[in-house]
Formats: structure tokens, sequence, C-alpha cells
């Protein structure tokens, strides 16, 4: 190994351990109202679109007609779950 890294591999395990001080929040300033108001809160995943939420599930499904689903381009999840439908007489 060189010394290169050897030296980031140690300094990596020192950032790792390293325990925050309330000292090392002096140089940030305080968060103002205003700017505490015009905070976004970033969610992960998207809420669902309809008023009915969709279930996720893991189904197998043979690579062909995965792959010509996928070759209609976007959407193509959608088009599965309306053929589904017609398939069930649901629609």
């Amino acid at each position: 190994m060189t010394a290169s890294k050897q030296s980031i591999k140690s300094d990596l395990k020192r950032v790792d351990t390293y325990k925050l001080k309330p000292s090392d929040y002096a140089d940030a300033p305080e968060l103002t109202d205003e700017q505490l108001a015009r905070a976004v809160v970033k969610r992960r995943g998207r809420p669902p679109l309809a008023s009915e939420a969709k279930s996720q599930v893991t189904l197998r499904i043979d690579t062909d007609v995965l792959s010509s689903y996928r070759a209609t381009g976007e959407g193509w999840q959608s088009r599965i779950n309306a053929d589904l439908r017609k398939a069930r007489k649901l629609a």
C-alpha cells in the first residue's frame, strides 16, 4: 500500500470516529424565522397520484413480455395495469 492510501485510510477512520461538539457549530449562523418558513422538506418517493394508492408487489413475468412492455416507452407499468384490468374485466 502506498503512503498516500495509508494516510487516507487513517484520516477516514479518524473522521468516522470524531464526535461533534457544540464548539464545532460556533461559526455556523443561526437560522432565522424567515429561513425556517421558506424551508422545504424533501420526502423520498412520490405521493400517490390517485385518490386510492396502488400496492407495490413483486411479480415474475417472462422476459419477452416484460421487454415488449418496456419497449413501448414511459408509462409501460400503467399499460400492464390496464391490460390486467381488461383481462380480469375490472374496467
